[in-house]
């Protein structure tokens, strides 16, 4: 399974929520901040864009530490 190409920036939003990310900023970008059970945060940001390239999704993905298939579950119930 492949990211999408041009995925809508609200429901690549609530893919994150549902995978546990809230929103703490919105400017020219979008910060999102997860609280892990271990009493870590892990940061993620992505443009504040309408659409959301799929090699943007990709790199977001990465540095948060999302596995793809994890994403994709979670961007298609969103």
């Amino acid at each position: 399974m492949k990211f999408p190409r041009d995925a809508p920036k609200r429901k690549v939003i609530k893919a994150f929520e549902s995978l546990g990310f809230k929103i703490v900023r919105v400017g020219k970008h979008i910060s999102m901040i997860r609280e892990n059970p271990d009493g870590t945060k892990t940061p993620l940001t992505m443009p504040n864009h309408e659409k959301i390239k799929g090699s943007t999704l990709r790199v977001i993905c990465r540095q948060a530490g999302i596995k793809r298939e994890e994403f994709l579950k979670a961007y298609e119930k969103a």
